[in-house]
C-alpha cells in the first residue's frame, strides 16, 4: 500500500471507514466477522481506521478497539466527539455538545472503548454553534499536552472555522464528504487546506455506494438504512444520477477496472494529501477498494471525466435538510 501524509502524520493512501459495520446502512454486521475484516485490511496495508463515539453509539469504537489491540502501535485510530450523547447510557439528545469538559470526558470514555492510551486523530464531528471554535481547539490542545490525543481534526467545518481553530491548535486533518457524486469541497475547502498544510479525509468517497454501479432506481434499502432519508437517493434522483455512474463505468471498462476503483483513483489523483476512507462489510469489496491504488488515471482520463461531469447536474441534496444545517459546507 502506498503512503500519504495528513499534515505530518503518515498513513496508508486509503483508510477504512468503520461506521457501516455497526450502524447507518442497516443492521449491524457480525462482530467477529468485522474484527477479522479490520485485521484483513491491516494485512493488506491499511493503517488508518476511522470510527466515532456516535456510531452505535459506542459499539463501533468497541469493535475497532478490540480488532486493533494486537497491532495498536502499527496503526492510526481516528475517532470523534461533538454530539450530545449521554456517556453513561448512550442516549443521544438533539444537537451538538463540544463544551471543553464534555470533550475531555468523551476522550476518556473513547480511550477505554478503544483499549488504548492515546487517540491518534480526534475530530470534532460537527461544529458546535454554541461555542467558539477557539475553546474547542484549546480543549483538544490540553488533551494533546496530556498525551491522550496526538492530532486534532475537524469534520464538515467551514473554511473560517478551520482557520480559527488552526491558529489555536494546528489541525492535522479535515474530514468531509467528497467524491464524484459531491464535489463541494473543491471551491473553497481544498485551497485552504493546501495553504495551511492540512490533510483531507473524504468520507463517502463512493457516494454511499452509488458510484460502485451496484445501485439503481430499483434498489431497495433496509428500513434502517439512512439512505432512505437522503434526497439524492430518492427513486427519481437515482434514475437521473445514473448518467454519472455511466461515466465511471466507461472509464473503468477502458482501464479493466471496477467502477469503485475508478472513483477512488479519481480522488487520489486530485491531491497527494487526500486519503479516502471507503467503508465496507465485505472482504471482496475491501480487496476491490484496495486495488484502486494501482489504477492510474492519466491527464487525458481526468480531462475526459471533467468534461463529462460538466454536462451533468447531480439531482438531490447529499444529506437531509436538518443534517445539512449542521455542516459548514
Amino acid at each position: 500500500m502506498q503512503v500519504r501524509k495528513l499534515g505530518t502524520l503518515e498513513v496508508s493512501a486509503l483508510g477504512l471507514g468503520c461506521m457501516g459495520m455497526s450502524s447507518a446502512y442497516g443492521p449491524a454486521a457480525d462482530k467477529r466477522e468485522m474484527i477479522n475484516l479490520i485485521r484483513d485490511a491491516y494485512d493488506r496495508g491499511i493503517t488508518l481506521f476511522d470510527t466515532a463515539e456516535a456510531y452505535g453509539p459506542f459499539v463501533n469504537e468497541e469493535l475497532v478497539g478490540e480488532a486493533l489491540v494486537p497491532i495498536r502501535d502499527k496503526v492510526v485510530i481516528a475517532t470523534k466527539f461533538g454530539f450530545d450523547i449521554n456517556l453513561a447510557t448512550g442516549a443521544r439528545n438533539a444537537g451538538t455538545n463540544s463544551r471543553p469538559e464534555h470533550i475531555k470526558a468523551v476522550a476518556d470514555a473513547s480511550l477505554k472503548r478503544l483499549k488504548t492510551d492515546r487517540i491518534d486523530i480526534f475530530y470534532q464531528h460537527r461544529v458546535d454553534p454554541a461555542l467558539p471554535i477557539e475553546d474547542v481547539a484549546g480543549a483538544v490542545k490540553e488533551l494533546i499536552v496530556e498525551g491522550k490525543v496526538k492530532h486534532f481534526g475537524l469534520s464538515e467545518a467551514g473554511v473560517q472555522t478551520i482557520r480559527r481553530a488552526h491558529a489555536v491548535q494546528p489541525v492535522t486533518a479535515v474530514q468531509s464528504e467528497y467524491s464524484l457524486f459531491w464535489r463541494g469541497p473543491e471551491a473553497e475547502l481544498l485551497p485552504v487546506l493546501e495553504e495551511l498544510g492540512i490533510g483531507f479525509v473524504p468520507f463517502s468517497p463512493l457516494g454511499a455506494g452509488f458510484l460502485t454501479g451496484k445501485i439503481d432506481e430499483n434498489t431497495r434499502f433496509d428500513p434502517t438504512d439512512f439512505r432512505n432519508s437522503v434526497p439524492r437517493f430518492s427513486l427519481e434522483a437515482r434514475k437521473a444520477n445514473m448518467a454519472l455512474v455511466d461515466i465511471v463505468k466507461a472509464v473503468a471498462a477502458r482501464k479493466a477496472a471496477m467502477p469503485a476503483q475508478v472513483a477512488l483513483a479519481w480522488l487520489l489523483a486530485q491531491k497527494p494529501w487526500i486519503v479516502p476512507i471507503p467503508g465496507t462489510t465485505k472482504l471482496h469489496r475491501l480487496e476491490e477498494n484496495f486495488g484502486s491504488v494501482n489504477v492510474t488515471l492519466t491527464t487525458e482520463d481526468l480531462a475526459e471525466i471533467a468534461a463529462a461531469l460538466s454536462k451533468i447536474v447531480v439531482q438531490g441534496e447529499r444529506l437531509p435538510e436538518a443534517v445539512l444545517k449542521m455542516t459548514g459546507l
